[in-house]
């Protein structure tokens, strides 16, 4: 199972049972500091809450951990500096595409529907293409980790 957890923190038995019942965590942050100040803090409180189950018996294995990089706008340069530094601390952990901002996957959202579900003729040419090449290569990495987890490659 993959749980997508979208800051900010919320612990809550939701959250807590998909990540005990979880094989592989995939966390989205946007590229700025105080998304990334929330998420440590949610980090750092998840941290606590898994050693208190594991000191219960629990077992709590991941096969892998990522962080997702959303709403990523190329052209803002703290952006640019922030992802650079989460780059640097995270290295590994982090998905080498990230999601760029575009108005193509807001417009999917208002309508409820995935990018995929949406025709083309929609949006402008460039701004479609560039959200599902974006998207292909986010949904490509993510499929690679699953993969690798469940020993297919």
């Amino acid at each position: 199972d993959v749980v997508i957890i979208d800051c900010p923190p919320q612990l809550g038995y939701l959250s807590l049972t998909a990540l005990t019942a979880s094989t592989s965590v995939l966390i989205t942050v946007h590229p700025q500091m105080l998304d990334l100040m929330s998420m440590s803090q949610f980090l750092l409180m998840l941290g606590n809450i898994t050693r208190t189950i594991k000191a219960a018996g629990a077992d709590v294995r991941l096969d892998w951990l990522r962080y997702l990089i959303t709403r990523f706008e190329p052209q803002d340069v703290p952006q640019v500096q922030m992802l650079g530094f989460m780059q640097s601390m995270l290295a590994e952990e982090i998905l080498k595409t990230p999601m760029v901002k575009t108005t193509a996957i807001s417009d999917a959202g208002l309508t409820k529907r995935s990018l995929y579900e949406l025709d083309r003729s929609n949006f402008t040419r460039g701004t479609y293409d560039r959200a599902i090449e974006c998207m292909d290569a986010v949904n490509f990495e993510i499929q690679g980790l699953i993969h690798r987890a469940w020993g297919r490659m």
